[in-house]
């Protein structure tokens, strides 16, 4: 297990070095001038030459990537162009929003789609599988654009039951429970139809193993059966998926935030990019690899407790 994490750390800076060299000069690339966009419309050309050279635009590619390069390393993301606030500070104002919502959204995921998996398995053919597979179909197909706003224009304009937007209150708290409601909810329900899949093949497989007829026929009681042979071995396969998914959604609430308006590191990402404001952005991509990373190392330890029987030799 140490060998494990200590190859994962090093391939975790290899990929970072390699994402964040891509997301450098994707961004640098790309059309438009950020010191125009930060002299506005009145600014003149002497203005603008003079942001690029204190921003230092006015140095070769190479050698501003290399200069940004040692400051990650060095902890230093550098500054926002637009609000010259520390890019660090910035993402460490922003990321719990979006920790939370990532939090809820895998909760919800996880409690609908394990247990809809579950009873579809066991009730293999019946109605109950029918129906779970054309919803499980429905939550991968619809965007989450849609859904956040029919969610909004039922249960928040129509029925009032919950805020429209904004994420202000903490989460541990009834109102901070009704503000990640709906935004969970749409995040969460693509997650919950891939693990609902998941779950329902795992278990069917596991149901009709050699080791859990024999269980039956010792006259092992039914609920043991499922909980103790048949869910401890279905697992590893859905926390594959749970874990994945995980990942996606920390990167994935892009959209969620912009429609329910939650200031998160997603909005933060969306606002940076059309400012053309290249260290946000960077810093903002940089934070959703190295979690979607840590997220794998944790699935893969996970593995060992679950089966003892997996070896990372």
């Amino acid at each position: 297990m140490a060998g494990l994490i200590v190859r994962r750390v090093f391939q975790l800076v290899l990929l970072l070095i390699g994402i964040s060299f891509i997301v450098f000069m994707s961004m640098h690339i790309a059309p438009g001038d950020p010191a125009s966009i930060i002299g506005g419309p009145t600014a003149t050309q002497e203005d603008v030459e003079a942001i690029r050279e204190n921003l230092g635009l006015n140095e070769p590619l190479l050698t501003q990537y290399f200069d940004y390069l040692r400051g990650i390393f060095t902890g230093d993301l550098g500054f926002s162009y637009q609000t010259k606030q520390a890019v660090s500070e910035a993402i460490i104002d922003r990321f719990p929003n979006t920790l939370n919502l990532a939090i809820a959204s895998i909760i919800v995921a996880i409690v609908i789609g394990v247990t809809t998996g579950i009873i579809s398995a066991l009730k293999h053919n019946t109605w109950f599988d029918g129906l779970s597979t054309v919803i499980a179909l429905g939550g991968i197909s619809i965007p989450n654009f849609w859904l956040g706003a029919i969610l909004i224009l039922i249960f928040a304009v129509n029925l009032q039951w919950f805020p429209v937007g904004g994420l202000t209150e903490p989460f541990w708290t009834i109102e901070g429970m009704k503000q990640l409601a709906l935004p969970a909810i749409t995040l969460g329900t693509g997650s919950a139809a891939m693990i609902a899949r998941m779950s329902r093949s795992a278990m069917l497989e596991v149901i009709r193993a050699d080791y859990v007829r024999t269980a039956r026929a010792k006259g092992v009681r039914e609920k043991s059966v499922i909980m103790m042979h048949c869910l401890r071995n279905a697992m590893i396969p859905v926390i594959t998926v749970i874990g994945l998914n995980f990942g996606f959604l920390l990167g994935g609430t892009i959209i969620t935030e912009s429609v329910f308006a939650i200031n998160g590191v997603g909005r933060l990402m969306i606002e940076s990019i059309a400012a053309r404001d290249f260290p946000m952005v960077q810093g903002s991509v940089l934070l959703v690899a190295t979690l979607f990373v840590l997220v794998n190392l944790i699935v893969d330890i996970v593995y060992a407790f679950i089966d003892p029987r997996i070896s990372y030799e």
